[in-house]
């Protein structure tokens, strides 16, 4: 089992449920997925750009991603229905603790002038967004193997019901969230 799942079943829980003042176990906030997402504008004009970020994604995730394709077209980004414009990944259960895990304590100590996430991150519903600008701050990815520097996006899902029971939940997990 996953170091922050059995956390989470031993400590986060009970702790939650009685900070947040909640009476059925079920209703504890947890988490539910993770996405990644990586964009790959020149992805369209240059066939190779796809593969790198796929290659990428995958030794960030330990998961095969889905190549994204764009819905419409759109002349003044070059850009046409059904050309590729980026990975994305789904992580659930195992995967997900895993990868949380190396994001808080292995990647974002490592992201150059990091003084914290922002609680504006929230989208109201418990759900927290952060972008990364380059994919070097995992130690999966070695830099003299690298096409480009490719960002990304993370949104981590919860079941909370607000923002404030998402902040909880996320700032057990030692999610480095500013006040």
């Amino acid at each position: 089992m996953a170091r922050l799942k059995e956390l989470y079943e031993k400590e986060i829980k009970a702790s939650l449920k009685e900070t947040l003042q909640i009476k059925n176990d079920m209703a504890v906030p947890k988490l539910e997925k993770i996405t990644i997402n990586m964009g790959v504008g020149k992805a369209s004009q240059e066939k190779g750009k796809i593969d790198g970020a796929l290659s990428d994604m995958k030794l960030i995730s330990g998961q095969l991603p889905i190549v994204t394709k764009a819905r419409k077209s759109v002349a003044g980004f070059k850009l046409r229905e059904g050309s590729n414009v980026g990975v994305k990944v789904t992580l659930r259960r195992n995967r997900m603790y895993e990868f949380l895990d190396r994001l808080v304590n292995i990647a974002l100590p490592r992201v150059r002038d990091f003084r914290g996430l922002s609680k504006n991150s929230f989208d109201g519903n418990g759900n927290f967004s952060l972008g990364l600008k380059e994919q070097i701050v995992f130690p999966e990815i070695d830099y003299d193997n690298l096409d480009e520097l490719r960002g990304m996006d993370i949104t981590i899902v919860t079941s909370a019901k607000n923002d404030k029971q998402g902040l909880e939940l996320l700032k057990k997990f030692n999610l480095p969230i500013n006040n």
